[in-house]
């Protein structure tokens, strides 16, 4: 894969006196390295400042907005200030998406979609910024709109606005799939089967902050200087992290997740070319941390595949622990495992974070086999639909898995249709259903690793009236005899007797 040029001009250490106005006169955003001793010091660094994915074992590279450089500044630590100069790439022929289209030519593209594709493909503005730019994504599925038994699925990209490989991948990718409904059968499966949710550009004003003509001035941080990926409420650090209120592009992905309960999700990124799972903020494994490890290989491996020699094997053979890498506070990822109880992870998907065009077709054919393959997974694992036993409607219920799930590791099942699903590594397990005026039910379930596990589950209700109250109720008879007259003593007698595990049965009384 061609590597784009990048040339960078390391101005030494400025020393205190660094008049910091002067410094943030022409931009918001700053990019530097320093030196770093251990892991624990980089740590607390990254409470304070954005750590860069290029930072190894004793060189950390990041960026900070005036504030957060301050701060900074208090450590006394001794950097140098990176000013990166980038080559404007241009690409006259713009096909098969190899070019980044001017900001009108993506919001006319995602239009496009909708248009093209009404059946199966729906265009959602989901808020518009000062810039008058909009955060779109497009929702896909075979009955678009309509609420089904399937798992909703969310990717989004480039919330760093110059992290920009992530941006024409999921473009095209939504192109594939909707040209090739009912053409290819993985695709139609996919398109059946999910919810998709795919939005390109998380951040339209960081990857267009040098004018909507073209993406070589983005920047990382949003219009307010606010990096998006430490914006979140987080498990550890609470809900502003950063000390920043919470920006439009974040308000607008909370409203988002707290409308679509997302079942499976990725966020989009460059610097590296790595699988980032969870957690960041601490060093805790989450429950399924086998289970992470092996949809993060199956992501790695396939992307090893189908590239040239040495893409997508970095850290431990193309994945990561979050924390094991370095700490981060306020990020998306950790906020949707946690407060939304979906599992997403981090593609790192270039070294270059705004890669030469002409290396975009080679990362598509690296990557678009792994993207589906991670879509595909929401398809796997247990899943079933939760119901009243008494009423048959579906209920809102806790699933969890017994000596196993901690930190915010079970799921719930989804109104209106009552429909669950939970990832988790091939073994047998004990799940419990539980919901407030419920008695609780466990089951034992048996999954494999790339297969599903169907179990629907029915909840009897703490103060479900026994079938011979109804009786009475209803038609007022205590006792029948076997020819249906009322009873009298010494004649034989039916009664119908609750049994201890809440089941009725017939008896019949001779006399």
């Amino acid at each position: 894969m061609i590597k784009k040029i990048l040339f960078l001009l390391l101005i030494p250490f400025l020393g205190f006196s660094q008049n910091i106005d002067a410094l943030f006169s022409e931009k918001g955003e700053i990019y530097f390295s320093f030196q770093y001793d251990t892991k624990n010091q980089l740590n607390k660094l990254s409470e304070i400042i954005s750590i860069d994915h290029k930072t190894n074992d004793d060189l950390a590279f990041a960026y900070a907005n005036q504030k957060e450089f301050t701060e900074f500044l208090k450590t006394e630590i001794k950097y140098k200030i990176i000013n990166k100069k980038k080559v404007f790439f241009t690409n006259n022929s713009k096909n098969n998406w190899n070019y980044y289209p001017t900001y009108q030519q993506y919001v006319d593209i995602m239009t496009a979609f909708a248009d093209s594709f009404p059946s199966i493909c729906r265009l959602h503005h989901l808020g518009t910024l000062n810039s008058g730019r909009e955060i779109l994504i497009v929702q896909i599925s075979n009955n678009v709109g309509q609420k089904e038994n399937e798992p909703s699925f969310l990717y989004t990209s480039s919330m760093h606005g110059d992290e920009l490989a992530g941006y024409i991948l999921s473009l095209r990718l939504i192109d594939y799939i909707l040209n090739g409904y009912e053409n290819n059968q993985k695709l139609t499966d996919l398109v059946d089967g999910i919810d998709i949710w795919i939005n390109p550009l998380a951040n339209p004003d960081g990857a267009y902050a040098g004018g909507n003509q073209d993406v070589w001035s983005a920047t990382r941080y949003n219009a307010n200087w606010v990096d998006l990926n430490r914006n979140y409420p987080d498990p550890e650090d609470g809900p502003h992290p950063d000390g920043n209120s919470y920006q439009t592009e974040t308000n607008i992905f909370l409203g988002l997740a707290d409308s679509v309960n997302f079942s499976i999700s990725a966020n989009m990124h460059g610097g590296a070319e790595v699988c980032n799972y969870p957690w960041d903020t601490w060093s805790n494994l989450t429950a399924d941390d086998n289970w992470w490890q092996y949809v993060s290989h199956e992501y790695a491996d396939s992307c090893q595949t189908n590239s040239s020699n040495g893409y997508f094997n970095y850290l431990n053979d193309g994945i990561t622990n979050g924390w094991d890498w370095y700490s981060v506070d306020g990020g998306r990822q950790d906020y949707m495992n946690y407060f939304r109880y979906c599992r997403e992870f981090t593609l790192e998907l270039s070294d270059d974070k705004t890669p030469n065009p002409n290396d975009l077709n080679d990362l598509w054919d690296a990557n678009y086999p792994s993207l589906l393959n991670y879509m595909e997974q929401s398809l796997f694992g247990i899943r079933g639909i939760v119901t009243d036993s008494i009423t048959e409607d579906p209920l809102k219920a806790k699933v969890e898995i017994t000596s196993h799930d901690i930190d915010s590791s079970h799921v719930y099942s989804n109104l209106p249709i009552g429909n669950y699903h939970r990832y988790i590594y091939q073994g047998n397990y004990d799940v419990t259903f539980s919901k407030n005026g419920y008695y609780p039910k466990t089951i034992n379930i048996s999954v494999l690793n790339n297969n599903i596990s169907v179990n629907d589950v029915q909840l009897v209700p703490l103060n479900t009236t026994s079938i011979t109250d109804q009786i009475s109720t209803n038609i007022k008879i205590l006792n029948i005899d076997i020819l249906g007259r009322e009873s009298k003593k010494g004649e034989n007698n039916i009664q119908l007797i609750k049994t201890k595990n809440g089941a009725v049965k017939k008896q019949i009384k001779l006399k």
